[in-house]
């Protein structure tokens, strides 16, 4: 499994075995089972995720009124944490909860500022990967303010077909705002 964190790094830069050994005892191997919360709001963050398998959804709950927010789902190759949480290692604001069987590798920050110090090309590595989720964020942001929920919904179906599959209907509802009964207006 730990090859698929190579691949993904190699996709950014070249690794030697003995850098991507050095990078990989930074980490720690976790499982979790469906329903089981790997970041639960209120908790500390230790750690950011890289996601091996599985598949967890980010979400904020209203204290006001208990309405759940969806703000991204995170799947094979993704990194995931409470990143206000985890850079200013304070509690969580955000819940991660596993919508599948899922396997990480975590980081910590003290370990990641480590490699980072230690290693131009991770260093080099994490902001490619910050700059990406930071434009994925705005376009998110974008499509909530500017698109309507069906149009949201056909986004969410060209870019992640298989999401669709994976994921229960009213939870892709919740993602894009909408109820269920209106989201099953746009499946049919």
């Amino acid at each position: 499994m730990s090859e698929k964190l190579r691949q993904h790094i190699e996709k950014i830069t070249p690794l030697t075995d003995i850098e991507f050994e050095y990078i990989l005892s930074h980490f720690v191997p976790k499982k979790l089972k469906k329903h089981q919360f790997l970041v639960q709001e209120g908790a500390p963050v230790q750690y950011d995720y890289f996601v091996l398998s599985g598949l967890l959804k980010a979400s904020y709950t209203n204290p006001e009124d208990g309405k759940e927010y969806i703000l991204q789902f995170a799947w094979e190759d993704w990194w995931t944490t409470d990143y206000q949480a985890y850079f200013n290692q304070s509690n969580a604001i955000l819940s991660l909860d596993c919508i599948e069987e899922t396997e990480v590798l975590a980081l910590s920050l003290t370990n990641r500022e480590k490699i980072c110090a230690e290693m131009h090309k991770i260093e080099h590595f994490f902001r490619r990967k910050s700059n990406s989720g930071y434009i994925a964020l705005q376009r998110r942001i974008l499509s909530l303010l500017t698109t309507s929920a069906q149009e949201r919904y056909e986004q969410l179906l060209a870019c992640y077909p298989d999401l669709i599959q994976r994921v229960p209907k009213t939870i892709i509802a919740s993602y894009l705002g909408v109820s269920r009964e209106t989201l099953s207006r746009f499946t049919y």
